[in-house]
């Protein structure tokens, strides 16, 4: 019998189309994604818990394997699953993070590189709990803003603070590098204790002023967890995010540091978060996320040599 294929627009919109599973079932795959429907920490505009939804759909566009002008073929025969969304309660954040955690590190057990759809980026901090027991790890995070804060409007859990939280309670999280920054307002204290931890901090004008030299800086032969905050990317590139900073990453040059990041290390996990698709009434804030997404894990399929598990 002939498999008819859905147009983009057709269909149940999984992630690439992928089968549907539930966490805690029997099943494995190269590629899991999660959503997480969660933006409740946020300090300024709502929206993010619509982007698992519209990412989901976004992927239809292109989905994989995919054959390049090189001729090459790119995750042919790797496996995709999609984990549906965490249930989650509305105004209960700690019993959302406890949540988070545990259907993380179920979809984590069952393959070899989930994917996180936020989300605010308060959802990072539960997440990165589901990869306590991986040694020697590393953050690589693209985003305007450090995320270090230990408090925001006496709040200890907003998207201001995921990894000062993760640093306090993880102590296989060695090192952050965080590249992207930019903006009129950083907390001193947060700078300071991130610098004190040894943490790498690459504004945007290194970025612009010498991309070599910060893809130099980038960890090799580590264990890396990838978190990509969507205002990393100038506004002209991904308007749909709660806060906007002009002069950030074109996709081209937040395509090469995630692939360079991919060639030198293991890649254990990758989140998306802060994109707001209400934000953004012409779609293409989540159809260039999606295809960001995709290009990784061609990155990492094509780089990964030790990618564990991977499909080949």
């Amino acid at each position: 019998m002939t498999q008819l294929t859905h147009l983009p627009y057709g269909g149940i919109p999984t992630f690439a189309r992928a089968p549907i599973v539930q966490p805690d079932a029997d099943w494995t795959a190269d590629v899991a994604v999660l959503g997480i429907p969660f933006d409740i920490a946020l300090g300024f505009r709502p929206g993010a818990r619509f982007a698992p939804r519209a990412l989901r759909e976004a992927s239809l566009r292109s989905v994989p394997p995919f054959t390049g002008l090189d001729g090459v073929t790119r995750l042919a025969g790797v496996t995709f699953a999609d984990a549906g969304d965490v249930v989650l309660p509305s105004l209960e954040p700690e019993l959302a993070r406890q949540r988070i955690s545990a259907a993380a590190e179920l979809v984590r057990d069952r393959c070899s590189l989930p994917v996180y759809l936020g989300g605010d980026h308060s959802v990072t901090y539960p997440i990165l709990r589901a990869f306590a027991g991986v040694p020697d790890l590393h953050v690589v995070q693209l985003d305007a803003h450090l995320d270090f804060t230990d408090t925001r409007n006496d709040t200890r859990y907003s998207n201001s603070s995921p990894f000062r939280r993760a640093c306090e309670e993880m102590e296989n999280l060695v090192h952050i590098t965080t590249i992207g920054l930019r903006g009129l307002r950083f907390d001193p204290e947060a700078v300071a204790a991130a610098r004190a931890r040894g943490h790498t901090l690459m504004p945007m004008t290194d970025v612009a002023g010498d991309l070599p030299g910060v893809l130099a800086r980038l960890p090799h032969g580590k264990n890396v967890y990838l978190s990509v905050d969507v205002d990393a990317f100038d506004p002209s590139v991904i308007p749909g995010t709660s806060s906007p900073e002009p002069d950030g990453l074109t996709y081209a040059q937040g395509m090469q540091i995630l692939a360079e990041t991919a060639r030198h290390n293991t890649i254990v996990g990758l989140d998306v978060v802060e994109l707001a698709p209400n934000l953004d009434p012409t779609g293409r804030s989540e159809l260039l996320m999606a295809r960001l997404i995709m290009e990784t894990l061609c990155a990492v399929d094509e780089f990964g040599s030790a990618q564990p598990g991977w499909a080949r």
